[in-house]
């Protein structure tokens, strides 16, 4: 069960990953320390769409924390749950790497994948509260 904390942990890190990218295309226009936001329309295009990946992640990092959180309580403890978690952190990861280099289809895959992630820990924690 451990698995869900670790998962909850790695996702976390996974937010700032785009945000790597972004600070490399703030070097290369000249970073503005006084304006750091009003840069954005001068970055490169895979900087700005690194920008909107770490963005996305927030929102789905408080989603699938919840339910991380939900299964660890809960006392899931099935192949499933640690399936769920597992293909949340490598979907969000595949997510971010689709956005910055542009694959539409694919981020759009990796997003569906990621929310059933977190949808599968849901279900999962509600059948287990449900069957004690």
């Amino acid at each position: 069960m451990t698995i869900f904390l670790y998962s909850i942990a790695a996702a976390a890190v996974l937010i700032y990953v785009p945000f790597l990218v972004v600070s490399y295309g703030r070097v290369q226009v000249g970073y503005d320390i006084s304006a750091p936001r009003a840069m954005f329309d001068k970055l490169p295009p895979y900087a700005q769409r690194a920008t909107w990946a770490h963005q996305n992640s927030f929102e789905a990092f408080m989603i699938f924390t919840a339910a991380a959180l939900m299964a660890y309580v809960t006392g899931v403890n099935s192949p499933a749950a640690t399936g769920a978690a597992v293909t949340f952190v490598v979907a969000r990861l595949l997510y971010s790497a689709f956005y910055i280099f542009n694959v539409p289809i694919l981020r759009s895959l990796m997003f569906a994948v990621g929310f059933l992630g977190s949808a599968t820990l849901i279900a999962l924690s509600i059948i287990e509260v449900t069957n004690k």
